[in-house]
């Protein structure tokens, strides 16, 4: 049997990050990977923003290692010369109904130590952005945008040059906890299967986590979390849209709400809806219902009303890795050993995953440590 310090499952944007901590703190890492390549689900599912921090609940993990990762993003990107763009948003009110909302966001970004994020009258709003219709406004000037496989790229090379390897297109079929750490069934795309024991596994599944969870012999599985998806879809614009920033309407039940962000082309898309989904089982329908687009109009007019007909087109989905179920309140980023001293699991971790990445990497190896 094959012996590791560390396995971390999964080579997504979180995957990633952690691999990359992990190797620079000396240890001996593989991440194994059920896709033939890195940030093939979520990671590249996305909207690619780099989030400010304005929403989440104050002393959440959420708000958080969203504001730590926030700015170690942009110091990392700078150091490697990732491709971003510190673009800024408008979260917008497009009626006084709205107003009491958005003035709530704005307390809950200053809560969360987003001193930048500033109140925009109408007027001032439709002076940023000409082409706005809007009755107020939140500027925040830290929101940007990523090329998110770029940042994917950096994180891995970084892992790789200190001493991490990967195994993609395998595929942790099972495993159970011993004295020593978790003994790990493998199975590669071509059908071999060997086994793997780690000192410590580092469950970085996505969405697939809880259900790798329950598949660990000696795990509690009271303690696992329920999986939950939330499917959102994407349409991309054809032209080019006449704003600078993102364009974000007050949050939604399930999400932030159809917005408008900006590729690093200049290239605008709208999403993420919400569409919960029938748990599946293993794939999923990542295919965009062209009949959704209706609502999609409605709701972009909304903050755009030139938004011509037949202007969008139906571009691509992701899936949230939800823990809590439709209705309930969106959890906080779970950390779980499950009474385990070689086990972490990562639960839960949606946007701002992404902006989050780095310092959730650090926060998870002190778990590590302890």
């Amino acid at each position: 049997m094959d012996r590791i310090d560390c396995a971390v499952i999964g080579a997504g944007v979180i995957g990633l990050a952690i691999a990359r901590e992990l190797a620079r703190e000396g240890r001996e890492v593989i991440v194994i990977e059920r896709y033939p390549a890195i940030g093939m689900e979520t990671s590249s599912r996305n909207s690619e923003v780099i989030h400010a921090g304005l929403y989440y609940p104050t002393g959440s993990l959420k708000a958080r290692l969203c504001v730590q990762g926030r700015d170690a993003l942009y110091d990392y990107c700078d150091a490697k010369g990732i491709a971003y763009r510190r673009c800024g948003k408008l979260v917008v009110a497009t009626s006084d109904q709205q107003i009491p909302k958005l003035a709530a966001i704005l307390r809950q970004a200053q809560d969360n130590g987003c001193a930048e994020v500033h109140w925009l009258d109408g007027k001032s709003a439709r002076a940023m952005e000409s082409s706005l219709s809007c009755v107020a406004a939140l500027a925040s000037p830290n929101t940007g945008i990523i090329d998110t496989h770029g940042y994917m790229l950096a994180l891995q090379g970084d892992a790789e040059h200190d001493g991490a390897v990967f195994a993609m297109d395998s595929r942790v079929v099972s495993g159970r906890l011993t004295d020593a750490g978790v003994v790990l069934q493998v199975k590669t795309g071509e059908g071999e299967e060997t086994e793997l024991e780690a000192s410590t596994l580092v469950n970085c599944g996505g969405l697939w986590a809880p259900h790798l969870a329950h598949a660990i012999e000696g795990l509690d599985p009271v303690s696992i979390p329920g999986a939950h998806f939330a499917k959102g879809n994407y349409y991309s614009l054809a032209g080019k849209a006449p704003f600078s920033r993102l364009i974000y309407p007050v949050p939604e039940p399930g999400g932030l709400g159809v917005h408008l962000t900006l590729d690093m082309g200049g290239q605008a898309r709208f999403g993420p809806d919400v569409e919960w989904l029938s748990a599946p089982q293993e794939e999923i329908d990542y295919s965009v219902d062209a009949s959704r687009a209706a609502a999609f109009y409605r709701e972009i007019r909304a903050y755009w009303p030139d938004l011509g007909d037949d202007a969008l087109q139906p571009a691509y989905s992701g899936v949230r890795p939800k823990i809590t179920p439709p209705g309930a309140p969106a959890a906080d980023f779970l950390f779980a050993a499950h009474g385990s001293p070689h086990y972490l699991g990562l639960y839960g971790i949606e946007s701002p995953g992404l902006t989050a990445s780095l310092a959730i990497a650090a926060h998870a190896a002190a778990l590590l440590r302890k």
